[in-house]
Formats: C-alpha cells, sequence, structure tokens
C-alpha cells in the first residue's frame, strides 16, 4: 500500500484519461464554487470597501515595503503557522489537516497526470506521501471532530450531531477514510475494492463540489483578512475598534467605561485562563 500507486493500479478499470479529467473538473468546482461564494456574500466588495475605509480614515502611512513586511508576517504566522488559534490543541489539530491535505492533493496531482499507467513507475515517494497525507489528515480531523470541537467541548453537544458547518470537514474526512481503504483493499485483492472506490468519489466529489456550502473557501479568505488586519493596525484605523486598553495609564484608568476595574490589579482577569470553559 505504501509503495504502490493506487490509481495505476486502477488504470486498467478506469481509463488514465477519466482519471485525469475528473481532477481537473474538481478543480473547476472549487474555482467556480469559490467565485459564486463571493459573489453571493459579497464578500470581495466588502473586502475592497473596507480596503477604501481604511486607507482614507489612515492616521499613519503604510509605504511599499511596510506592506511587504506586512504580507511575509501574514504568510509566515497567519497562514504557514496559523497563529491565529490561541488553544494549542486547536491549532496542532488544524496544522495536522491543512499539512496532510496538501501533500495528499499533491501527491494525488502528481499520480494521476504523470505516473497514471503501471507502464510508468511511479517514484516510491509519491505514494507513501499520499498515505500519510491522508493518515495525517485523519489524525488531525477525527482529533477535531471528537474532541476539540467548540460545541462538544464547551457547550456540551453530542459528538455526532451535525450542522451544515460541519460539511467541509466531515467530507473531508470521508474522502481520505475511503480512499485509504480502498488503496488497501485494492492492494490486498479485496473483492469490496469496487465498492470503496466509488464511495471514495462520492465523498471526494461533495468536499469539492459544495465548497459554496461549506467552509472550504474560508481557506482563500482568511489569509486576505488575517492581511487586512494588520493593516488596519498598521495605519492605525483598527478597523473601527477601540485601541487596546491599558489600565497602567491613568487617563485609560478614568474612563467610564474602567470605572469598576479602576483600582482593581493590573493582571486581574488572568484567572480564567485557569480552566478549560465547561460550564454549560
Amino acid at each position: 500500500m505504501f509503495g504502490s500507486n493506487p490509481f495505476a493500479e486502477v488504470s486498467a478499470l478506469i481509463p488514465p484519461s477519466f482519471m485525469q479529467a475528473y481532477v481537473v473538473f474538481m478543480i473547476l468546482l472549487v474555482a467556480g464554487g469559490t467565485l459564486y461564494d463571493v459573489y453571493h456574500k459579497k464578500s470581495a466588495r466588502y473586502f475592497f470597501d473596507n480596503w477604501k475605509k481604511s486607507k482614507s480614515r489612515g492616521t499613519r502611512t503604510v509605504d511599499s515595503s511596510a506592506m511587504r513586511s506586512i504580507g511575509v508576517q501574514t504568510a509566515m504566522h497567519d497562514v504557514l503557522a496559523s497563529g491565529e488559534f490561541c488553544n494549542p490543541r486547536r491549532r496542532m489539530a488544524h496544522l495536522l489537516t491543512m499539512y496532510g491535505f496538501i501533500a495528499y492533493v499533491l501527491a494525488t496531482i502528481v499520480m494521476v497526470f504523470w505516473y497514471p499507467t503501471p507502464a510508468t513507475p511511479t517514484p516510491a515517494i509519491w505514494p507513501v506521501l499520499w498515505t500519510l497525507g491522508a493518515l495525517v489528515v485523519c489524525v488531525g480531523g477525527y482529533w477535531f471532530w471528537f474532541f476539540i470541537r467548540v460545541d462538544v467541548a464547551a457547550e456540551g453537544n453530542h459528538p455526532l450531531r451535525i450542522v451544515r458547518a460541519d460539511l467541509f470537514i466531515l467530507s473531508l474526512l470521508a474522502s481520505v477514510t475511503f480512499g485509504l481503504l480502498w488503496a488497501y483493499l485494492q492492494s490486498v485483492g479485496s473483492s469490496w475494492t469496487t465498492l470503496f472506490l466509488g464511495l471514495y468519489l462520492i465523498a471526494t466529489t461533495v468536499l469539492f463540489g459544495s465548497v459554496p456550502w461549506s467552509k472550504f473557501s474560508h481557506m482563500f479568505f482568511k489569509p486576505a483578512a488575517a492581511f487586512q488586519k494588520r493593516v488596519a493596525v498598521a495605519n492605525g484605523t483598527l478597523d473601527g475598534l477601540p485601541p487596546p486598553a491599558d489600565r497602567s495609564d491613568p487617563a485609560t484608568r478614568n474612563r467610564h467605561s474602567m470605572e469598576l476595574l479602576k483600582d482593581a490589579p493590573l493582571d486581574m482577569g488572568l484567572g480564567i485562563k485557569r480552566e478549560q470553559p465547561r460550564h454549560y
């Protein structure tokens, strides 16, 4: 299983041209679904309008070098390291799922387009990367689903409760799980291989075809939102929010909204981090 290309082995049943056309179709579904989501929710219009407002109301000028620096910070911290997650368990689960998915998709594309049949031997790295990527997605995804979801961990809902927001994670887990089972059954010559191949294709089609109704497109919106947030901090607008309260400043302590905290210790409030929110 780790050393064989499952797509090359199934080429006797499904022509390579069909597999390649299917992958292209999935890419088009993601692109079309994302564009539809942007149009339907007017996300692009919101970002551009907010960008113009931030630029016109900014109290500080952000030059091109600062913009490049903000872009690098956004890529390194918010995208590659998922720095927006304060919960280390949630962050780790997200990173496992993200990098596992990237490896899984990359290996799929390479094996389907460059090594589609046994006549073109597949380098050992690609089946290993495909299998490990799918396994890592399973680790991060199932860990999130059963133990980290806020509606389960903090709100006391049943782990099997499903809402529309769960469409992405469930279809992703179904795709990689059925894919792994199909590859294993095919490697041992099981009679169940065709059934799980069908389930794998159905789950994968739902994953990439449900972009307008799932959280799939968030992976494109979140970097833009993170970049815009950093720009708003740099130019002083803070997206219209008040600046962080500094209770060491007498002027801040004398504000009406700070009346109850005026004489409180400066480190007051950190006790909320001593326990998990389970007061449902």
